[in-house]
């Protein structure tokens, strides 16, 4: 028995009843699922850049992903984040044959909680989830507020994220 596909299928389950209970509600309260793992490492570091790369690595060590690249942009508000090999992709894989927006990343929960519990930042969200099966590979558009006064602040993400890859701005991070 594959004991992954089979906890990715509870997952997939899990998240499709809560989604339809609450619809795109659902990513709100879904936030701290994940971060127990997260927060049982020694994640240090004194900026953003060294809390995202030691949460990766740490993930990376795991094996809950292969590797994840990651850009800041748009204000310094926004967290691009590409995962590669992440054992969750099978959940997002069985949410979309359900008909059921991916909108939870267990990933992005663990460097969102670290975020805010070793560098005090105002809020973080998911804003969207790219999921791309064949390739293995999930993209992510993360608002990352460090100050109140950041919060509200808007930029065009399709188009920052253009800009990274064209400038190859990627930091990659494998274990």
């Amino acid at each position: 028995m594959d004991k992954i596909a089979y906890c990715n299928d509870l997952l997939a389950r899990m998240e499709e009843l809560f989604f339809h209970e609450l619809s795109d509600c659902a990513g709100w309260k879904t936030e701290f699922v994940g971060v127990d793992f997260i927060q049982s490492k020694n994640i240090e570091g004194r900026s953003r850049e060294e809390i995202i790369e030691s949460c990766i690595r740490e993930i990376a060590r795991a094996g809950l992903a292969r590797e994840a690249s990651y850009a800041i942009a748009g204000r310094d508000i926004l967290l691009c984040l590409k995962v590669k090999g992440c054992v969750h992709l099978g959940k997002e894989a069985r949410l979309r044959e359900r008909g059921i927006k991916v909108y939870n990343c267990l990933i992005a929960n663990m460097i969102n909680d670290q975020l805010i519990e070793k560098l005090g930042y105002e809020t973080t969200y998911v804003a969207s989830i790219d999921v791309d099966e064949r390739d293995g590979l999930c993209r992510l558009k993360i608002a990352i507020y460090e100050t109140p006064e950041k919060v509200g602040c808007v930029s065009n993400w399709s188009e920052e994220w253009r800009r990274i890859d064209e400038n190859r701005l990627w930091v990659t991070i494998t274990n």
